[in-house]
C-alpha cells in the first residue's frame, strides 16, 4: 500500500480512504477469529496511519481514526428520497407492529431484548401487537478454526444452527406468542408468507436484495435499536435512525454512541432522584441506558403499544430530524465541497515539492 500510495501521488492523484467499520471488532463479532487470525484489523490500521486522507462517517469515529490520521473528516450516510425502497408505503394493520431490521452479526444486541416479548404477553398486549423481523437468511456456512493449527473448515449451515434461528427464538419468546399450526409452518423454514400472518403476534421477513431491504420499513410502526456497549459499536454510523426517519417511524433506542448524535430522549430525566420526569417536546426517541436494558426496552414498548398517538409524534419528530441533514443531495455538496478543498490543498502541495 504504501508503494501504491507513492505511485498514484506521484501522478499527481489525491487519495482518500474511506472506512465506516471499526479495524477491530471484538470477541462476540461472528468475523472475530478470522480477522485476528489473518491480522486484517492491523492491516487496516496501518492503512489509516499512511493514508493522506480519512473520511468516516461519525464524529464519534473520526474522534478515534484521528489518533492515528489527523486528515480525517465526516460525511454522514445518507438516503435518497426519490429511490423507491425509501419512499414510505405502510402496510395497513391493527396491531401496534415492533420491528427490528439488521444483519447477522448482532446477536449480542438482540439478547439485551430477552424476556421483553414475555412480559409484553403477561400483561396481556400481545393481541394488540406484531414483532417483525426483517432479513431472515439461512444461507452460508459456519468456518470452524482449529485453534492449534488455524486451519479453517466450512460447512454448510443448517437452518437450526442460523443465528436468524436465535434472533427469532428472542422476537418470539420461544415460539410462545405465536399459534401451535404457524410455529409449525417456522420450523419448516418456508419463504412463502404464512396464509393468516395479520393475526399472528410474530412476522418473519426474509433476506431482501440491497436495493430493496429498506421497503421493510413499510411493515412496522416502531423501529428497536439495541446496541451492546463497546468500541465496535460506539463508532457505528446512525444508518438506523436516518432509515427509520425517512420512514417516518418511531425509534427505541440504546442511549449510547451513533444513537446519541441525533436523537433526543422524549422523556427527560429528573435531576434529582426524587424529580419527576418530564416530556420534552423536541423528543424524537425513546432512549435505553444500558444500565435499565433489563426494564426500559420492555417499558417502552410497553408504552408504546398502550399510547399509539406518541408513535405518530415521535416518527414526525424523527422525520423533521433526518430528512434535511441525511438527503443525498445535500451530503453530496458537503461531499463536493470536501473534495474540491483537498484538491486545491494538493495542488498547493504539489507545486511545492516542484520548486
Amino acid at each position: 500500500m504504501v508503494e501504491t500510495l507513492n505511485r498514484i501521488e506521484n501522478l499527481g492523484v489525491l487519495t482518500i480512504m474511506d472506512l465506516d467499520d471499526y479495524w477491530s471488532p471484538g470477541k462476540h463479532h461472528p468475523a472475530y477469529l478470522i480477522i485476528k487470525n489473518s491480522g486484517i484489523d492491523k492491516k487496516i490500521l496501518n492503512n489509516i496511519k499512511i493514508s493522506r486522507n480519512v473520511i468516516t462517517t461519525t464524529p464519534l469515529f473520526k474522534k478515534e481514526i484521528s489518533k492515528y490520521n489527523k486528515n480525517t473528516y465526516v460525511i454522514p450516510n445518507s438516503i435518497d428520497p426519490n429511490e423507491a425502497q425509501f419512499k414510505p408505503n405502510a402496510e395497513e394493520s391493527n396491531r401496534v407492529r415492533i420491528g427490528w431490521l439488521g444483519g447477522s452479526s448482532h446477536l449480542k444486541d438482540l439478547e439485551l431484548l430477552k424476556g421483553l416479548v414475555g412480559k409484553i404477553k403477561s400483561d396481556k398486549l400481545i393481541d394488540k401487537v406484531q414483532f417483525v423481523l426483517c432479513g431472515f437468511d439461512t444461507r452460508g456456512t459456519i468456518t470452524r478454526i482449529n485453534e492449534k493449527t488455524g486451519q479453517q473448515t466450512q460447512t454448510p449451515i443448517k437452518p437450526h444452527e442460523s443465528v436468524w434461528f436465535k434472533y427469532e427464538n428472542i422476537f418470539t419468546d420461544s415460539y410462545n406468542i405465536i399459534s401451535e399450526e404457524y410455529k409449525k409452518y417456522l420450523l419448516t423454514f418456508n419463504k412463502e408468507e404464512y396464509h393468516d400472518i395479520q393475526n399472528e403476534a410474530y412476522r418473519r421477513v426474509w433476506t431482501k436484495p440491497i436495493n430493496t431491504y429498506a421497503s421493510n420499513y413499510n411493515l412496522f410502526d416502531v423501529s428497536l435499536a439495541p446496541l451492546e456497549e463497546n468500541i465496535f459499536n460506539k463508532v457505528k454510523s446512525q444508518l438506523k435512525v436516518i432509515e427509520a426517519g425517512f420512514h417516518k417511524k418511531a425509534i427505541i433506542a440504546q442511549d449510547f454512541g451513533p444513537y446519541q448524535l441525533d436523537l433526543i430522549n422524549y422523556y427527560d430525566k429528573p435531576k434529582s432522584k426524587r424529580g419527576q420526569i418530564t416530556i420534552n417536546e423536541k423528543g424524537n426517541a425513546l432512549l435505553v441506558p444500558s444500565s435499565k436494558n433489563h426494564k426500559d426496552w420492555y417499558r417502552n414498548v410497553k408504552k408504546l403499544i398502550t399510547n399509539p398517538e406518541l408513535i405518530t409524534e415521535l416518527s414526525e419528530n424523527l422525520h423533521n430530524t433526518v430528512k434535511d441533514t441525511y438527503n443525498i443531495n445535500n451530503v453530496s455538496k458537503t461531499r463536493r465541497d470536501l473534495y474540491v478543498k483537498l484538491l486545491e490543498e494538493h495542488k498547493v502541495k504539489n507545486k511545492s515539492l516542484v520548486k
